[in-house]
């Protein structure tokens, strides 16, 4: 049973020694490597000679199981590579800086599906210095941890404060996606715990509101008083008798990757099958809320167990097992308007397939990505947006490449 977690581990040998790299605006000395966008993906005919323009892959730098890239808010100068055993390092106008941010190494258990899994700088980081890590524990629970800043390029490895911690039964299917919204709050993607056909509890967890995990949950991660997270009254479930009150959506098998339109604040999620279907889920501003994405009763648009699966919102983009897929990597509608061939479409890979695709996303319309006429990568691991949003593309191999224009 093919799915992020055996990806991961069949990559785990592959690690290599982080190196240097650019992530400017300009292409400082970088490798790159040249291509165009075919149509295909549901735009018009003037979009289609648009995407023929081009857009390549300029390399950022080598890095040891690199799987994810952000930035702070407002910080065009930065970039942050999540390193799955443990490290962040900062690339810094162009250049890789020789001392990781934060070195966690110690606290992380890493491989296969754990590690490392994510970061998220505060809306609020230049003023409060807080910045947020998801990782596998030691103990094999996944753990949401706030740390502040020491120095621009430094974080404070004596600032920790534990926000959420869960139990999980399993190594594989630990989500690890924090991201912040354009409403301030912190949303947490979370896998199901693990196992196949999410075998925990009577009905699984993804489907009980009485579990965080197979979720994407909407908290507020500062600490009031004597509580380390607090749950905005807004969110669907919150009175509701039984069910976790962090909870914002659900019904996910494993919410690797998931994205917020920088432009729309619509949000699509790339969930991770069983042994058939690769699934990205797309859904407007706000329609999230309480929205139920149908694992495990439905794996893609089709059935895998036959239970109920209230008011299920069923995916725009499946791919297939039996065409090469295997574990989905979702990426980014991008609005980086330097590459204009891709603007507004949607861009995401899978570990197996490894190559980079786009596509127009429209809730409740199905479509499939045309994949781009790039080098085809391996392991791709995640993609990753800076401050002023252009994306970028990981792989568990090593390189971090950026999207531009040709």
């Amino acid at each position: 049973m093919l799915r992020l977690g055996v990806a991961l581990v069949l990559a785990t040998g592959a690690l290599c020694a982080a190196c240097g790299g650019s992530a400017s605006g300009g292409e400082t000395g970088a490798g790159s490597a040249t291509a165009s966008v075919q149509s295909g993906d549901g735009g018009s005919p003037a979009e289609g000679a648009q995407a023929a323009r081009g857009v390549r892959m300029v390399k950022v730098g080598d890095f040891s199981a690199p799987l994810y890239v952000t930035a702070p808010p407002g910080d065009r100068r930065r970039i942050f590579v999540v390193e799955q055993g443990g490290r962040i390092m900062v690339v810094r106008g162009g250049k890789r800086q020789a001392q990781p941010f934060l070195d966690i190494r110690s606290k992380v258990t890493a491989g296969g599906e754990q590690g490392l899994l994510s970061m998220a700088f505060a809306p609020d980081y230049a003023q409060s210095g807080r910045f947020y890590v998801y990782y596998t524990e030691r103990s094999g629970e996944e753990a949401i941890w706030e740390y502040r800043r020491a120095t621009a390029d430094r974080g404070d490895p004596n600032s920790a404060r534990l926000v959420l911690r869960m139990a999980d039964p399993e190594a594989n299917h630990n989500g690890g996606l924090m991201i912040f919204g354009a409403d301030g709050l912190m949303y947490v993607g979370t896998g199901d715990g693990g196992g196949g056909d999410d075998q925990h509890g009577s009905r699984g967890n993804a489907q009980s509101l009485g579990s965080l995990l197979g979720k994407i949950l909407r908290i507020d991660p500062r600490q009031s008083g004597a509580r380390a997270y607090t749950v905005p009254s807004s969110n669907p479930f919150v009175g509701r008798t039984g069910a976790r009150q962090e909870i914002y959506s659900y019904g996910l098998r494993n919410p690797w990757r998931f994205s917020f339109d920088r432009a729309t604040g619509d949000l699509a999620i790339a969930d991770v099958g069983q042994d058939a279907v690769e699934e990205v889920d797309f859904v407007r501003k706000g329609r999230a809320r309480g929205a139920n994405f149908g694992w495990r009763p439905w794996e893609g648009r089709s059935r895998n167990f036959d239970e109920p699966a209230p008011g299920a919102v069923f995916p725009v983009i499946t791919h297939t097992h039996s065409s090469g897929f295997c574990s989905i990597t979702g990426g980014y509608v991008v609005r980086d308007r330097s590459v204009p061939s891709l603007f507004g479409r949607y861009v995401y890979s899978d570990f197996c397939d490894s190559r980079i695709r786009a596509a127009r996303l429209r809730a409740g319309h199905r479509t499939t990505g045309t994949p781009l006429n790039l080098p085809k990568l391996s392991a791709v691991s995640s993609f990753g947006e800076d401050a002023v949003g252009r994306v970028y593309v990981t792989s568990l191999n090593g390189p971090v490449y950026r999207l531009a224009a040709r």
